[in-house]
Order: structure tokens, then C-alpha cells, then sequence
């Protein structure tokens, strides 16, 4: 069995990893700074991540709790731009994510899994992206604090990679993440595309979500990876092709599209970590 902490247990997010994690036989050290959902999987302990005494504990063993930690998987953060000053939000990401790296690496934890984040891509579409759908392939573009905090996290994960050559670590650009009762809310965006224009549209539903972090923790890839984790789908009714000829005529498509297919491209997620969505708004409106 694996013994993997998984820290931001409580957030949206993260109650989806860690009860599919646990579904999935993981042991699971759980941490956040509010407490968990009643019932919710694992051992809990409430920590400040931008304390590095605190996540040297966690990532090595906290009294007779557990000894020994196999992987990490990092979700803790202020989640959004706005939600906080910009140096609030900067303040508590960034350094909560070089602590984790940090104290992974003197405990000598190899696989790694952290929440980037689709705002790295552009975020918000004022300026149209290069082209769509967007991919991993073109040099980040943050354009907010929390965005740019993620692209400074992605940067620090590159050189930790480089410094040690058995480590897996691996990002995750999650797009909006969703829970079931969100989808009521999609019928009330189908008359005006510029609504959701901002992220092309783009959602990930929370169990995917937690998809993808397993399949990363169960990956044999070493190094430094950042994958987008979108759903296979937008949250429209129109076609895709429709949107962006649209909203973003000047934007060339590298492909044909079909249907409602996602504009944050998942080929690579899909390649080398064998994601595959497997929920959709359309199931539950």
C-alpha cells in the first residue's frame, strides 16, 4: 500500500482525491488548514505549509502517526486570483510549494504531484491564445499574481527535476474544477459565449480531477511534466468550431474539431498518463 500525503484534503478538490485515492487502496496522511469533511478518509493533521518545520514533519513522520511517506500530492493553496491581495495570495502559494518540493527532497520522496493551473495558458482570454486548442507546447503566459505564482512553481519544480534525476514531478493545470451541483448552473450560459470566453469554455469535474492525480502518482515518468486536466468536453452547447469562429476568429485551429470537444487540449494527459474522462455536465442537466 501506498502511504501518500495529500495536502488541501478539504478543499473542493481535494475531497475528490482523497476519497478516490482511498478507493483505490492508497493510505492516505491527509492535511489542510480547515478541518476535513466528517467521515473523509486518511489521518488528519491541520498544518501551515508556509511553515517548513511543520511540512519537514509531515513529509517524515508526526510522533507514532505513520513513518515514511512514498508520495506527496500538493492541492493546498489560495485557489483563485482575487480571493485574496495579490501579496497575500503570492505569499502563502508560492512558498507553501517550495516547502513541499524542499522537504520532499531532504526526505527523499521521488514522486511529487502538485495543482498548477489552467491560468498559466493565458488566463483570462482578453488576449486571444496562440492558437487552439492550447497545449503545453508554448512558454507560459500568466497574467495575474496567482497565475504568475503557479508559472514561479512550475520554474522551481523544472530545477528540482534537474537536480535530482530519479524525481517525478509532476503538475497538473487543472481547469475550473466542478462538483455535481455546479452543473445547474451551465443552462444559464448558453446565449451569451462571452461568459465563459475567459478559459475557452473549459471545466474539469472534481472525480476527474482525482483521476488524473492517481494516474500521475502511478506513472513511471521521471522529471519535470505539466499536463492540462480539462474534461473532454466544454461547458456549451455549441460546437466548438461555432465558439471560436465566433468569439476568436483569429485564432487558428491545428485541427478539426468535433462536436463540443474541449479547447484545453488533453492529448498529452491522454498519451502519457492514459487519462480519459470520464464525466460530463450532459449526465446530470
Amino acid at each position: 500500500m501506498t502511504r501518500v500525503v495529500v495536502t488541501g484534503s478539504s478543499g473542493k478538490l481535494g475531497r475528490h482525491v482523497v476519497q478516490h485515492l482511498a478507493d483505490h487502496g492508497y493510505d492516505l496522511i491527509t492535511t489542510d488548514s480547515t478541518l476535513p469533511p466528517e467521515g473523509q478518509p486518511g489521518q488528519f493533521t491541520k498544518a501551515d505549509l508556509t511553515d517548513f518545520s511543520q511540512v519537514i514533519e509531515l513529509l517524515t513522520g508526526i510522533d507514532e502517526r505513520h513513518e515514511g511517506i512514498d508520495a506527496v500530492v500538493h492541492l493546498a493553496a489560495v485557489p483563485a486570483p482575487g480571493q485574496h491581495t495579490q501579496g497575500a495570495t503570492f505569499r502563502n502559494n508560492v512558498p507553501a510549494t517550495f516547502n513541499i518540493f524542499q522537504a520532499a527532497k531532504i526526505a527523499q520522496i521521488t514522486k511529487v504531484v502538485w495543482a498548477s493551473s489552467e491560468t498559466v495558458l493565458g488566463l483570462p482570454f482578453d488576449v486571444p491564445p496562440p492558437y487552439a486548442p492550447v497545449d503545453e507546447e508554448y512558454a507560459v503566459l500568466p497574467n495575474s499574481t496567482y497565475s504568475m505564482g503557479k508559472a514561479v512553481e512550475e520554474e522551481m519544480a523544472r530545477h528540482f527535476a534537474r537536480w535530482d534525476p530519479e524525481l517525478s514531478i509532476i503538475g497538473l493545470r487543472f481547469s475550473n474544477v466542478m462538483d455535481v451541483e455546479n452543473y445547474e448552473d451551465f443552462p444559464t450560459w448558453q446565449d451569451d459565449p462571452a461568459k465563459r470566453r475567459w478559459n475557452l469554455w473549459g471545466y474539469i469535474d472534481g472525480r476527474d480531477g482525482a483521476q488524473a492525480v492517481r494516474r500521475s502518482l502511478e506513472t513511471d515518468l521521471t522529471g519535470f511534466e505539466a499536463f492540462i486536466v480539462a474534461n473532454a468536453d466544454t461547458v456549451m452547447e455549441r460546437d466548438s468550431a461555432d465558439l471560436m469562429k465566433k468569439v476568436f476568429p483569429q485564432v487558428k485551429l491545428t485541427r478539426r474539431l468535433k462536436g463540443n470537444e474541449t479547447l484545453l487540449g488533453i492529448d498529452k494527459a491522454r498519451r502519457l498518463l492514459g487519462y480519459e474522462p470520464e464525466h460530463s455536465w450532459r449526465d446530470h442537466v
